[in-house]
């Protein structure tokens, strides 16, 4: 973590703070003028170039002021956020009133999702709550050899089986009646479970391959992706950081096709630029907050933009939007 001195921290939340606002690069005399600041051009200047040094402030070319870096604006999101304005508070004030008197939950995300974008300008992403599914158990299985492959069905209920074709070990096959019949015997006992190390070494050639594939199954988790609904992808193309229809196309197939792919791994966290694990949102920042329901499902609030956004106001609304969602499902 960057120490910065009360003058740096300052100058590097104004210089955030007017390229926000303005998309332009910013000098020492603009913010001395601009915000009114009790000391000299030269000693913003001195302050600005100091945080130039340590990656804070880049230059986008000779003579020209100075802008926020990735780094510049995670220092600025992790040390210097300011309380949310008042456009903020006020959502927060009418979400509080807010109740499931709606046709669809569905219905809700949508609204919701749209005062989002209609606050921030931003895409907006809001994915129902999911609880966590489970392999459900292994109750039987069947191998059905055929020339040269094996058919391995696998039965977890009455309206879950799956079927695998495998390559079939030479030899092998005058393993497979026994080798099936043990198996169900096995998840015929009281925890359902394959004793793999009581495996008979007569069939340990078929058996590895079959254990292979069930503890394969195991460690998947099928089932429907968590729906999402998104809003506001046109206020995002509108954004002059994204004036390049080149350098959206990822973005808009990934939100679009796959829009869990736009939440990262930790469920309440402010990604800026290539911190995000997928490429398609190097040149973005995403924020995003958590919420439960009282089934134990998890669904998250997203904002997407570019990395020049206001943190305060996206940061409180998701906040808002998933703390409302948590209270009227709760």
């Amino acid at each position: 973590m960057q120490v910065l001195s009360p003058r740096q921290q300052e100058v590097l939340s104004l210089a955030v703070r007017h390229y926000v606002d303005t998309m332009e690069p910013v000098g020492s005399k603009t913010l001395v003028r601009r915000f009114g600041l009790p000391t000299s051009a030269a000693t913003v200047r001195s302050a600005m170039g100091a945080l130039e040094q340590q990656g804070l402030l880049t230059q986008p070319h000779t003579s020209a002021g100075r802008v926020p870096s990735q780094q510049g604006y995670r220092l600025y999101v992790d040390q210097l956020l300011p309380a949310p304005g008042a456009a903020a508070l006020q959502l927060e004030r009418d979400l509080a009133n807010l109740s499931l008197q709606w046709p669809a939950f569905d219905d809700l995300l949508l609204h919701l999702g749209r005062r989002l974008t209609d606050l921030t300008g931003l895409l907006s992403l809001i994915t129902r709550p999911r609880r966590p599914l489970r392999q459900p158990q292994l109750q039987a299985l069947r191998l059905v050899p055929s020339g040269e492959r094996l058919l391995v069905f696998l039965v977890h209920g009455p309206t879950h089986t799956s079927s695998h074709n495998l390559r079939l070990p030479a030899g092998s096959e005058p393993e497979l009646a026994v080798l099936e019949r043990w198996a169900n015997d096995q998840l015929r006992t009281d925890d359902g479970a394959i004793a793999w190390q009581q495996l008979p070494r007569e069939l340990a050639t078929s058996g590895r391959l079959l254990r292979q594939l069930v503890d394969a199954q195991a460690m998947c988790c099928p089932g429907p992706s968590r729906d999402a609904v998104a809003s506001g992808l046109g206020k995002l193309l509108g954004q002059p950081d994204f004036s390049h229809t080149a350098s959206l196309r990822a973005l808009v197939q990934l939100v679009e096709e796959e829009p869990e792919q736009v939440l990262g791994p930790r469920p309440n966290a402010v990604w800026i630029g290539d911190e995000h694990p997928h490429a398609a949102l190097a040149g973005c920042a995403v924020v995003q907050a958590a919420y439960r329901s009282g089934d134990g499902g998890v669904g998250h609030v997203a904002l997407i933009g570019p990395m020049r956004m206001a943190y305060a106001t996206a940061t409180a609304a998701v906040r808002s939007v998933a703390s409302s969602l948590q209270r009227l499902l709760t």
